[in-house]
């Protein structure tokens, strides 16, 4: 398998400066400032993305799960949560919240609930991101 490549540069000091992140494969190209990281500005941040990665890393996991056992995924849809926070050593993730509402056929909310737990420990993106405390909500729609 290729190494997946992505880009950032930064130019000037944190508070004034600003910077582009590029993906290898083309997908997105775009501004980053310390505005968009750690207020409200313009721009995506190194949270955002990650937190897209991880959602659809987590989706696809999941739907991969399900179907292996013979479900009719027909979609899972995740958003995540990248909490932020400034802690006695620095700004730091503190946590990452999955939630997650899935169509599936003949399967009960309690065993796609069990199901999501599971992919949340599994997925590739989680298990990278293993010492971010995480948790799970899933709604079967």
């Amino acid at each position: 398998m290729p190494a997946r490549t992505a880009q950032a540069v930064w130019k000037g000091n944190l508070n004034e400066g600003s910077g582009a992140l590029k993906l290898g494969s083309g997908a997105y190209d775009g501004a980053y400032s310390f505005l968009s990281r750690f207020q409200d500005g313009s721009g995506t941040n190194p949270e955002e993305l990650l937190g897209a990665a991880h959602a659809g890393c987590f989706s696809m996991a999941l739907a991969s799960r399900l179907s292996r056992e013979g479900h009719t995924v027909h979609s899972i849809e995740t958003t995540a949560h990248v909490h932020l926070e400034k802690g006695e050593t620095g700004f730091g993730i503190s946590r990452i919240d999955l939630v997650t509402t899935g169509r599936v056929e003949g399967i009960t909310a309690e065993y796609f609930a069990e199901a999501a737990a599971a992919t949340k420990d599994g997925c590739i993106v989680s298990r990278a991101l293993a010492a971010v405390p995480m948790t799970i909500s899933a709604t079967l729609a």
